[in-house]
């Protein structure tokens, strides 16, 4: 059986990677750990969300910090806040047992005096999004001439968001780095355009799920009903799903709110996360909910990534998302870590059309239910 010390990775991140109960590696952390260990390398790891990605860089990243230095070493770069945010507490479980390694994650839509504070202490890792990273260094509150490894996590994700020239700008910026990582769940156009510009011809590439990311052991259904009906269908299935953790994602900030209200008023243990919540708020809810503290969270698709709940149950797609690749990172949020789980979507007559097309562009078989079980 392979292990984690069988593919190079050193005893004392093993030793807290076994304190959070993982001790056998996934596919995608199986096959690009001894790659990235073996380095320098351009690398391009596809996998489904989920599958523990941020592991499959995350250990060889730390395993080649110096710690006595006190510069960046390693750049992160992500989409989200939330993602951001998950990616420096995962980074920071794995060094449990070994020598001290500083990681600050800096975001867009907070306050950057703290973020520029926090960086005159010793930062070894660098989480940033795009956006937010450039204001920095056009105030030079912070120095990437010291990194050696640049690793973009979900690259579609942040293509779709609209960073391409802030990642252009960055890449051109530290283009003599040792290490050049992407990982993404899909690999579209736009991606393959970036890894053409800026990754090396003999880049190193992994491909776990080809076809779609889409995780095999979710299993994927749903219910055609009319645009009144779906409140009812939803609390009908959430009712089956008392006390098991889900998701609820809707396309647009207005629905998430009325669909948020409505399971309030069916007395749901419920929260929510949208675009017009202050980011304190939608901090305050993603703790609850990652705690336990409530069993449904509503969520527009700023949330597709960067939640990590284990063994959470299922995910609803109250509407259809407005991108194809949405539907991979909804559904990644359930049967992570090869777990099973369920992905329902609430369809219209209207909407059938493009589920049956997402159903064939993804080979996945969607199962339709009269009601939810």
């Amino acid at each position: 059986m392979t292990t984690f010390k069988s593919i190079g990775v050193q005893k004392d991140l093993v030793k807290g990677l076994q304190k959070l109960n993982i001790t056998t590696p996934t596919p995608i952390q199986e096959k690009a750990i001894p790659l990235l260990l073996n380095g320098p390398v351009d690398f391009i790891g596809q996998a489904a969300t989920g599958t523990g990605k941020t592991a499959a860089y995350g250990l060889p990243l730390l395993q080649g910090i110096n710690p006595q230095s006190k510069h960046v070493q390693g750049l992160i770069l992500c989409p989200t806040r939330e993602l951001g945010q998950q990616i420096a507490h995962q980074l920071f479980k794995f060094t449990r047992y070994t020598d001290r390694i500083f990681t600050e994650c800096i975001y867009g839509g907070a306050q950057i005096g703290p973020q520029i504070k926090a960086l005159k202490r010793t930062t070894h890792i660098l989480v940033a999004t795009p956006g937010r990273l450039i204001e920095l260094v056009n105030k030079q509150a912070v120095d990437l001439s010291g990194v050696k490894t640049v690793i973009l996590d979900e690259a579609d994700e942040m293509l779709s968001l609209g960073f391409r020239d802030d990642l252009d700008q960055i890449l051109s910026m530290i283009g003599r780095v040792e290490n050049k990582w992407l990982f993404s769940a899909t690999l579209p156009e736009a991606v393959y355009k970036i890894i053409n510009t800026h990754l090396s011809a003999g880049a190193e590439q992994v491909r776990v799920n080809q076809k779609s990311g889409i995780n095999k052991k979710v299993e994927h259904q749903f219910v055609v009903c009319d645009e009144r009906e779906k409140p009812f269908v939803l609390q009908a299935f959430l009712k089956s799903k008392r006390k098991n953790q889900g998701l609820v994602f809707c396309k647009t900030k207005a629905t998430a709110k009325q669909v948020l209200q409505q399971l309030e008023a069916a007395d749901f243990s419920v929260d929510g996360i949208h675009g017009d919540m202050l980011q304190k708020d939608r901090e305050k809810a993603l703790r609850r909910f990652k705690k336990g503290n409530c069993d449904l969270l509503v969520a527009t698709d700023i949330a597709a990534r960067g939640i990590h709940v284990d063994k959470l149950q299922f995910v609803v797609h109250y509407e259809l998302p407005a991108q194809d690749d949405y539907y991979v990172h909804r559904s990644g949020r359930t049967g992570r870590g090869g777990e099973g789980g369920i992905s329902l979507a609430l369809c219209t007559s209207k909407e059938l059309r493009q589920l049956r097309f997402l159903e064939k562009k993804l080979g996945v078989s969607m199962r339709q239910i009269r009601r939810a079980k």
